[in-house]
């Protein structure tokens, strides 16, 4: 056998995964655009253009061949009306308000239907739904709750990992605020309708919608959306937690914890709010007009003293991390060596982040013990970047004694070669 040609089988791979890439959706619009000619359904609601308001042509049960008939039943084959639309064809119609959630569970809770589209998409939804505010009000009659199309459309239904679906991680928040931003809708329920304004200027708004994050959490990561319920006061720290994992097991573990319990008190949010949540700071703990800690704690109380220290204690490692930080900038701009000193860098820095966590067992101990840590690997940096910064200035006048006395050797060599010149030259005129 000849020698396998490298180039061939590399080219021949970039042109199949660009024809796959740019030639593949055309076939698969190809597939919706013949769809639509041949669908009675369609062409008829076309010609009469009487199509929903809603429909788009890229709704993901069009790509998958699922066309009108597939929820409302009848018989798009046929060109009868009446036929098509018959109760013998199975046609259903237009679903009430109350009908919706087993409409779309018809398919969605069958886990063998779904398994040939999508098998790993969860089939428990509709019964999430039932055991959520939004279901459980509807069960009521309370017809002005979100069912499955309030928030996922009805005819343009797209994958919630498609930038163009209402449940796409970014859109969220729009698509919640369009029924919980309105005050006149959400008047009888009493209930603020501010969420989605505070939670754009959030930690976490900020983060999502200005920065594009889509790990950033959007309303429901935190209050569910199938099985969407406000966070009662027992599962606030769990929601959290759920991202935050060692602040909630700290605070669970707390004395504070237990007494918030007791108390009947939201966990995280007494300190941090829930849909304004701001960036933390070392501000936040002590008694100054900035901390949280003087909303419960009086300025002589035991409380008040334990939060004094531990803001102490993270005010003192925090200050020598950036007085650190800046001596290795001076050593990187110099050009000397600063790679040990961010490595001492990076632990202080770990060390901090530690200790601002160990806030929440609420024991100043804890938090001196880490603090005395990262200043340990602080002063080590600031020592190491001295010694360089010292190192660079040696070798700065080294380099000028050096230079100077280079110098001086030039001049003089200069001399010696203008005298050993004119002597050639005297040497010349007596003969």
């Amino acid at each position: 056998m000849g020698k396998i040609n490298m180039k061939n089988i590399f080219l021949r791979i970039v042109v199949s995964g660009l024809f796959l890439l740019f030639i593949k959706p055309d076939f698969i619009l190809g597939d919706v655009e013949t769809l639509m000619k041949t669908d009675n359904c369609i062409s008829c609601h076309i010609e009469e253009e009487e199509l929903p308001e809603d429909f788009n042509k890229h709704d993901i049960h069009m790509q998958k061949d699922l066309s009108c008939s597939g929820c409302h039943g009848g018989n798009p084959a046929s060109d009868d009306m009446d036929e098509a639309m018959s109760i013998e064809a199975g046609f259903v119609g237009v679903p009430s308000k109350k009908e919706i959630p087993e409409f779309c569970g018809k398919c969605h809770s069958d886990i063998g239907f779904m398994r040939s589209y999508q098998p790993r998409i969860p089939t428990d939804q509709t019964d999430q739904y039932y055991k959520s505010l939004h279901g459980l009000r509807l069960k009521k009659g309370d017809t002005k709750v979100a069912d499955c199309s309030s928030c996922h459309t009805a005819h343009s239904i797209m994958p919630a990992s498609d930038p163009r679906s209402s449940v796409y991680a970014l859109n969220v928040p729009e698509t919640c605020n369009a029924c919980h931003g309105d005050e006149e809708y959400m008047q009888e329920y009493e209930i603020p309708t501010d969420q989605f304004t505070k939670f754009a200027k959030s930690v976490h708004g900020v983060a999502l919608l200005k920065e594009q994050d889509t790990g950033a959490p959007a309303c429901n990561d935190c209050h569910g959306n199938h099985g969407a319920m406000p966070p009662g006061i027992s599962s606030i720290s769990h929601v959290c937690g759920s991202c935050h994992v060692n602040n909630m097991q700290y605070f669970s573990d707390s004395r504070m914890g237990a007494a918030f319990k007791k108390e009947k008190l939201h966990g995280c949010e007494e300190c941090h709010g829930n849909h304004e949540v701001q960036k933390t700071s070392d501000e936040m703990i002590g008694v100054d007009d900035k901390a949280v800690c003087s909303n419960c704690h009086e300025p002589d109380d035991k409380g008040a003293e334990v939060a004094t220290e531990i803001h102490k204690q993270l005010t003192t490692l925090a200050t020598t991390y950036e007085k650190a930080l800046a001596q290795q900038k001076e050593v990187e701009h110099k050009g000397m060596d600063d790679l040990d000193i961010e490595f001492l860098l990076q632990e202080a820095k770990q060390s901090l982040t530690q200790a601002r966590t160990l806030v929440h067992t609420f024991d100043s101990v804890k938090v001196t013990v880490k603090v005395k840590e990262g200043l340990g690997k602080a002063d080590l940096a600031i020592k190491e970047a001295q010694a360089q910064i010292e190192d660079y200035y040696f070798r700065r006048r080294g380099f000028g004694a050096a230079t100077f006395i280079i110098t001086l050797l030039i001049v003089a060599l200069f001399f010696k070669i203008r005298e050993i010149d004119q002597r050639n030259l005297n040497k010349e005129d007596r003969r």
